[in-house]
């Protein structure tokens, strides 16, 4: 019986992992218009001037996005993009540029 309790509390932590990152991706795409303009609609930059956010961990966006609004990272034009953003906001862009292909850049010279 001990054994099949450990079993069960191993198995809730890993649901509980699993949900704690439970962004909408169809809402973080209705939300990521502003986005697009530096990180590409799919979150494939453009350019290599930007960060490529398509295919990312849903957990690292999320923690990126929270630290420009703490403060904890420092870009200007970051810091005023998440400043209006609800944490359900940042949930749901983590959840749709996690979940769209990330593009590898190959530069050929």
């Amino acid at each position: 019986m001990k054994h099949l309790n450990i079993a069960l509390a191993g198995l809730l932590a890993l649901l509980a992992i699993n949900t704690a990152f439970a962004g909408d991706p169809t809402a973080g795409k209705e939300k990521s218009a502003a986005c697009a303009a530096c990180h590409g609609a799919d979150g494939n930059a453009p350019t290599a001037n930007f960060p490529r956010l398509a295919g990312q961990y849903e957990d690292y966006l999320l923690q990126a996005l929270k630290e420009y609004r703490s403060g904890a990272r420092t870009n200007p034009i970051m810091v005023a993009q998440v400043a209006a953003l609800s944490d359900a906001d940042m949930e749901n862009l983590a959840a749709y540029f996690a979940e769209q292909k990330g593009l590898i850049a190959i530069d050929i010279e």
